[in-house]
């Protein structure tokens, strides 16, 4: 595997790691959002990541293609589809007949998991960008 593919696959999951920390800022600034512009409380944001897929054909002729993992890549953000949660709070002017109010279905402790999982993700990808140039610097020493 060449430094630059190295580099290329870790960049992208530090691209991707980034965008799933934004994404759960974003959702826990809006954890107690009642009314959007859309209508109805704010719905949790969760990003969507799909591998990128390098093609190779094998050699000594066969038609079968392999395939090698390149990294990850952004395919959109969704909102999650779990329904809002109700609080029972009559005095919110966001409160229905009954006095129950519609929240977003952002949950903070599961977005602080979300967050350390990130950063470590993060974090990984970073050690494995630094290996490998600490690697390609150690070759082109070898030259001299």
């Amino acid at each position: 595997m060449s430094a630059f593919r190295i580099f290329r696959i870790a960049a992208s999951g530090l691209t991707a790691e980034r965008l799933r920390m934004d994404t759960i800022a974003n959702n826990l600034a809006n954890a107690n959002t009642t009314r959007t512009p859309e209508g109805g409380p704010y719905r949790r944001q969760v990003p969507v990541f799909a591998p990128i897929l390098d093609r190779a054909v094998r050699r000594g002729g066969s038609p079968k293609e392999t395939f090698s993992g390149g990294g990850v890549q952004v395919v959109g953000v969704v909102s999650d589809p779990s329904p809002p949660r109700l609080v029972y709070d009559p005095q919110h002017p966001d409160a229905d007949a009954e006095g129950y109010v519609e929240m977003p279905n952002v949950h903070v402790v599961k977005e602080m998991v979300d967050l350390i999982t990130a950063t470590r993700a993060y974090e990984a990808n970073i050690t494995a960008l630094n290996s490998a140039k600490s690697m390609a610097q150690r070759a082109l020493e070898i030259g001299r």
